[in-house]
């Protein structure tokens, strides 16, 4: 290709700008408001989950290449794409861990707020891919039973290690869902979690769902909450987002700005998969490129007293310190209609990797769940 190649992106994508612009002529606009008219001339678009890459968007303009810097693609239509010789990718993975981080602090928030022993619970998790495996070390790094419900590598795999959706919804106390959305076919998993599914939940179950908004049926969810089916919902997707049902905000229990994944790790992540699959497609030179250095968190080395502490609170009192998904709830509900905003202007967050941990008469089975949940170990202090 001759000359510079001319590239629409989100203007939101983290640790973009600047990257691409020795290569390429850059535009940034806003993911909800790109249109048809700002890719006449485009010969590729950086993307997230706002943006709707149809034929609507994508006919008649000069795209080839769509990088959507995120694990989802269902904003993509792979089948036009396909079609019209439009090449895509997706970033899978490059989140899971932060989604981990984000289920691990409502996990310990729960535990602590309820008195709830994680040990003697059951962890369902339904969609074993890069996010649900994590989740599944985490659950098992807490001392919790965990059972794998993945149909499609059960099919690939054989059964052995994953279990039928009806044994997890009737022996899971909580159900955490990592699935993507589709929409039919053998898979579906469009409105999984419909009356049916909730009648055949365990009574008093906990629901977290971190994966796609309309893969739950929000008002058979609610009467399975006037039910008391579910003791607790933590909610971080919504059917209708980035609007919420006043109702449906009131009835649960944690609700969050789709934002489970917004570490700076999985942006970095995110961002470097798309430019490095930008790079291999136009020959850029750029197939290696991340992002510089991460910020380092303001208090690295954080300091914990086995001493006198129940181990859930300890937990949660070194956890919160990387991640508290309450301040992100009590965010949200102050202003429901900020959705977007609190999405596009999200505070500083590291994953547990970017910490460690020193405790007062610490003990080796602490220490090693620490280690097991991400954190580095630093030893005993003296107070």
């Amino acid at each position: 290709m001759s000359g510079m190649i001319k590239v629409v992106a989100d203007d939101k994508i983290p640790f973009l700008k600047g990257a691409l612009e020795g290569v390429a002529k850059v535009r940034y606009l806003p993911g909800s408001q790109i249109s048809k008219a700002d890719l006449v001339e485009a010969d590729a678009l950086i993307t997230r989950t706002r943006t709707r890459c149809d034929r609507d968007l994508l006919e008649g303009s000069g795209v080839s290449f769509i990088a959507s810097a995120t694990i989802g693609y269902d904003h993509i239509d792979t089948a036009y794409c396909d079609t019209a010789g439009i090449r895509w990718t997706n970033a899978p993975g490059c989140n899971s861990s932060s989604v981990r981080q984000y289920v691990v602090s409502a996990l310990l928030y729960l535990a602590c707020m309820r008195k709830l022993d994680l040990e003697k619970m059951t962890l369902g998790i339904i969609g074993v891919g890069h996010v649900g495996e994590k989740v599944r070390s985490a659950g098992e790094a807490l001392g919790m039973k965990t059972l794998l419900n993945d149909p499609p590598r059960a099919r690939m795999e054989g059964g052995a290690g994953f279990a039928s959706l009806n044994t997890v919804l009737e022996q899971a106390d909580i159900l955490t869902l990592h699935v993507p959305l589709n929409q039919g076919g053998e898979d579906n998993t469009y409105h999984l979690v419909n009356r049916d599914f909730i009648a055949r939940a365990k009574k008093g179950a906990i629901l977290i769902n971190t994966s796609r908004g309309p893969v739950v049926d929000e008002p058979a969810l609610m009467e399975g909450i006037g039910n008391s089916v579910f003791s607790a919902v933590v909610l971080d997707v919504f059917e209708k987002e980035p609007g919420i049902s006043p109702g449906l905000l009131e009835a649960i229990t944690l609700a969050t700005p789709h934002i489970a994944g917004y570490s700076l790790d999985g942006k970095a992540n995110g961002t470097a998969l798309s430019l490095q699959a930008l790079s291999r497609h136009f020959g850029l030179g750029l197939d290696d490129w991340r992002p510089g250095d991460l910020p380092v968190p303001q208090l690295p080395e954080l300091l914990g007293d086995a001493s006198q502490t129940r181990e859930r609170e300890l937990l949660w009192d070194i956890f919160r310190s990387t991640y508290d998904v309450s301040t992100d709830d009590q965010r949200l509900r102050s202003d429901p209609g900020s959705f977007e905003h609190f999405r596009g202007e999200y505070p500083f967050r590291r994953e547990p990797q970017a910490y460690a941990v020193r405790l007062f008469q610490g003990y080796q089975e602490i220490y090693t769940k620490l280690e097991q949940l991400g954190f580095s170990v630093l030893g005993d202090y003296c107070a």
